[in-house]
């Protein structure tokens, strides 16, 4: 080719070439580092702040992320199938995220994958009252499917000590009790778990769990509960409005003076309180929004429909979870269960409302 070409355009390709050669080396020092991918340093609370210092990759990220799913060699579990599944149930949400379904994973696949990560799980619970009765069924459930083989810490915020049982825990698995005030109205004890979860996040379970799971004690454990429920926010469709209701009936708050209003015409779903979780920073976040946004009202003297609830609908619709759970991840025993449920995981039990609540159930 070069034999063809005039002696002048070879002369002028070397010029450009060594002019060019002679620039980089004269400004290299000054370019930035071009980087495609930077992988964060590993999800260890300890160790991440020193590691991150300076990145500004992994600075805003949070303190744990989902790291390489990794699986042991040797693991027998059955061939997925691209062609079969749930075809009775949406399985994706329309922002593309996983709604949770029985038979949308595979749990000997998925709960593997996360125990090599070896993630610190806490449950926060508040049993207040004569909610401390409640107390033995829920751990001791919890202690046959709640992330079994995962390290789990509860949490329980009680008003009576003497009252949570001695349960036997699993390996890496422990209870704390945390002290909180009695409460005279139901609401208040409602309304209470945002701050008092946003202060001890903020003094000590911050250093102590990577997922937190936000959970009503008077429920009991049916199934297992596993990891395909984590993610960075994960929240779990109400079991009365998540088949053909209208978004204009969910029962949002609807007032504009309350800080927990969504307009008519708006709305995804409607999301239970009684059981959310996600990384412990988005749920801290979360949490301290419900918390903060429920104070506001009650300087504008308004309470919302729904208290927490209702701010964290506020909060799910426009800062959408990153999964979104069936209603097999809290039903109630109240409720018949119908042919899509195939698995109940976890249920809230029956009870006499006027009689266990502090102002009677009013």
């Amino acid at each position: 080719m070069l034999r063809n070409t005039p002696k002048s355009h070879i002369l002028f390709a070397c010029a450009f070439i060594a002019i060019a050669v002679g620039f980089y080396f004269y400004i290299k020092d000054s370019l930035p580092p071009i980087r495609i991918y930077q992988d964060c340093p590993s999800p260890d609370l300890e160790t991440q702040t020193k590691n991150t210092e300076g990145s500004e990759d992994c600075k805003d990220q949070g303190k744990w992320k989902i790291g390489d799913l990794v699986m042991t060699p040797g693991l027998k579990y059955a061939q997925p199938n691209t062609q079969q599944g749930r075809t009775d149930v949406n399985s994706v949400t329309n922002w593309n995220v996983p709604l949770v379904w029985e038979g949308t994973f595979d749990p000997v696949v998925i709960d593997e994958i996360y125990r090599e990560m070896d993630p610190r799980i806490a449950v926060v619970v508040f049993a207040v009252g004569k909610y401390t009765r409640f107390l033995k069924g829920f751990l001791e459930t919890g202690e046959k499917f709640f992330f079994i083989g995962f390290r789990v810490t509860y949490y329980i915020f009680t008003d009576n000590e003497k009252e949570v049982p001695k349960i036997e825990m699993g390996t890496g698995r422990n209870i704390t009790i945390l002290s909180v005030p009695p409460a005279s109205r139901w609401q208040d004890v409602v309304l209470g778990r945002m701050k008092w979860a946003t202060v001890s996040i903020e003094q000590r379970i911050r250093n102590e769990a990577d997922y937190l799971f936000m959970m009503d004690i008077d429920s009991i454990f049916y199934n297992r509960f596993g990891a395909e429920s984590l993610s960075r926010l994960s929240a779990v469709l109400h079991r009365a409005y998540y088949k053909n209701t209208p978004r204009d009936s969910f029962p949002y708050e609807r007032r504009p003076l309350s800080k927990a209003y969504i307009p008519a015409g708006e709305g995804d779903y409607y999301y239970t309180a009684a059981v959310w979780g996600g990384y412990l920073e988005e749920m801290y976040k979360l949490v301290k929004y419900c918390y903060e946004q429920s104070q506001e009202d009650a300087k504008n003297n308004i309470e919302a429909v729904w208290q927490e609830e209702s701010h964290l609908n506020r909060y799910l619709l426009y800062n959408k979870p990153t999964k979104v759970l069936s209603p097999e991840y809290l039903w109630s025993n109240y409720d018949k269960v119908p042919a899509d449920i195939k698995v109940v995981r976890i249920s809230q039990l029956v009870k006499n409302y006027a009689e266990v609540r502090p102002n009677g159930g009013n």
